[in-house]
């Protein structure tokens, strides 16, 4: 059995590649199919936290495999199990972070937002409602705070620096900081429209059509850029309206 050897490398501000957190054996199809590919980066994105991709032959911190004892996932004609390795480590610490991250709520739509020609591929197993840790973000709020007014104050009222700005039916930061799912929705925002045909994210998101050149500014940002907006928008006070916030849908 060969190696394979797939690096998600989380960029530091000076550019250079840091080493892996972890390691994950995976079977040939989840990476011929693209989707590790898809789904590391994003999970790097919200934690800083990278794996090296080996062949499921080998052993490693976490097992993706078509048997196991934790079910995470079904495509491509079979069932994929987890199976994590007890130990009390760093990597092994860092290791139960991703399983606890792929079988949560963010996870799972993570799992179901891949595409291959435009149809989903895989549908994540809910066995059961698993708790985890809050997220963490570990940019700099200060850069994250001046990426924000540079790059969301053109549509969002970030703070008092702008609070005559903006687009009066685009909601505030402070106001979707007292969302519940404000981080999810701040992590996933390029998914969310009119974001995806105006972002570019460095590694996550997919060059512009150039048959369909985009209308506006296009916001352009990499992925350590994205991880200081997201710890600045952590260190928002929520807008407090009197009452608990209604979505109309």
């Amino acid at each position: 059995m060969f190696r394979l050897i797939f690096i998600i490398v989380f960029m530091a501000g000076t550019g250079a590649a840091q080493q892996q957190d972890f390691s994950l054996s995976s079977p040939v199809a989840l990476v011929d199919s693209g989707f590790l590919g898809f789904l590391l980066p994003r999970f790097s994105l919200k934690t800083g936290i990278r794996a090296e991709i080996l062949s499921e032959a080998e052993i490693a911190d976490v097992r993706l495999n078509t048997i196991g004892n934790i079910p995470v996932l079904e495509g491509l004609g079979q069932q994929f199990y987890m199976t994590i390795t007890d130990q009390n480590t760093a990597r092994s610490r860092k290791a139960q972070r991703f399983a606890d991250w792929l079988v949560s709520d963010i996870g799972k739509r993570t799992i179901e937002q891949f595409r291959l020609n435009g149809a989903q591929v895989f549908t994540a197993s809910r066995p059961g409602v698993v708790a985890v840790a809050p997220i963490v973000f570990e940019g700099d709020a200060m850069r994250g705070e001046a990426l924000s007014f540079a790059n969301c104050g053109r549509c969002h009222v970030i703070g008092d620096r702008n609070r005559m700005s903006g687009i009066g039916s685009t909601p505030s930061f402070g106001l979707m900081r007292g969302l519940p799912d404000w981080d999810e929705r701040f992590m996933t925002f390029y998914l969310r429209a009119p974001h995806p045909a105006i972002t570019q994210i460095e590694g996550i998101t997919d060059p512009f059509d150039p048959a369909r050149p985009v209308s506006i500014f296009p916001l352009s940002i990499t992925q350590a850029e994205m991880e200081d907006i997201l710890t600045y928008v952590s260190t928002i006070k929520p807008v407090n309206l009197g009452g608990p916030l209604v979505e109309h849908q």
